[in-house]
């Protein structure tokens, strides 16, 4: 965010608010986006930037991977385990 809001004035916290926004749609409906490739993971694509959220629709939560940018280091976040 911080290098959003050094581009633009308020764009920082657009940012911040459209995560917020994908964060509260996901948890309304965790199954209503796509699977990533072949596995567990969904994937749900930020309004208006290039950023994907990937996360895990699990019994008890729904656990939030990776807030990644679309085409920075692809899949770096695929190791990473729930705790």
């Amino acid at each position: 965010m911080a290098f959003y809001e050094g581009r633009s004035r308020g764009l920082g916290a657009d940012l911040q608010t459209k995560v917020e926004e994908a964060v509260a749609a996901i948890q309304q409906c965790p199954e209503g986006w796509p699977p990533h490739k072949r596995t567990s993971f969904r994937k749900y694509f930020v309004d208006r930037f290039p950023f994907t959220i990937f996360y895990l629709d699990l019994p008890d939560c729904i656990w939030i991977s990776a807030i990644a940018h679309g085409s920075r280091h692809p899949d770096y976040w695929r190791r990473r385990r729930r705790e």
